[in-house]
């Protein structure tokens, strides 16, 4: 996987109230880039001397923030919880007057790399394979987000066995494209749209869903 570019610090930020007194770094600073690290070169690379390197401060900056290495990975799966599984759970609770616009609600964070961190995600599931530890954090994880895609569309009158049978279809098909790490451009897969939405549903979406859904695609394009 590609090195990516190290993220946007704190006192690097115009945007941001200045750093006062000593302080070079926050937290979020080291969070930020062991998350680059763990992306870009998988979990065995970020170590507290590396990130600091980057940072350009003493590892002694690094335990005002965390006890340990061990605190920083944890740190980094509470993160990838938040920022991933959180995002599905809460766009699969969103309100919606159809079964496929609540589906839309669920691609939504997957269009939206603010809503889905799809790098994370996979550097992740590769950590689990390593360490069992992380593997029942994922296993959780999935399990999660298939009950709220479940009861997305229990809501929407579908029987607990077919509302599961979907939830599966749906959320494994989904992971399924960024793990084999398909080139299909975004506007091929869009032309699909309506046929995917009705395979997934057995309902018909509206023009006005599938419109919205292109339209978010072409803002992320853009930026």
């Amino acid at each position: 996987m590609a090195k990516q570019p190290t993220p946007m610090l704190r006192r690097d930020d115009p945007d941001r109230e200045p750093l006062t007194g000593h302080i070079k770094v926050t937290r979020d600073d080291w969070l930020n880039v062991a998350r680059d690290i763990l992306v870009s070169d998988g979990v065995s690379e970020v170590k507290v001397l590396a990130i600091g390197q980057r940072l350009q401060v003493s590892r002694s900056s690094f335990y005002w923030y965390f006890k340990s290495r061990k605190d920083l990975l944890d740190a980094l799966l509470d993160d990838w919880e938040l920022r991933n599984t959180a995002s599905i759970i809460r766009h699969c609770s969103a309100p919606s007057a159809t079964i496929t616009g609540a589906v839309c609600n669920f691609f939504r964070c997957f269009l939206d790399p603010t809503l889905f961190d799809q790098g994370l995600d996979f550097a992740v599931r590769e950590w689990a394979r390593r360490d069992g530890t992380v593997r029942k954090r994922i296993d959780l994880a999935d399990q999660k987000r298939l009950v709220a895609v479940a009861a997305m569309f229990e809501r929407h009158g579908y029987s607990p066995y077919d509302a599961d049978v979907r939830a599966r279809i749906l959320y494994f098909m989904q992971l399924g494209y960024h793990a084999l790490d398909q080139t299909e451009p975004m506007e091929e897969r869009l032309k699909r749209l309506e046929g995917y939405l009705e395979g997934f549903t057995g309902v018909a979406p509206r023009p006005e869903e599938c419109e919205a859904i292109r339209t978010l695609a072409a803002r992320v394009a853009k930026t």
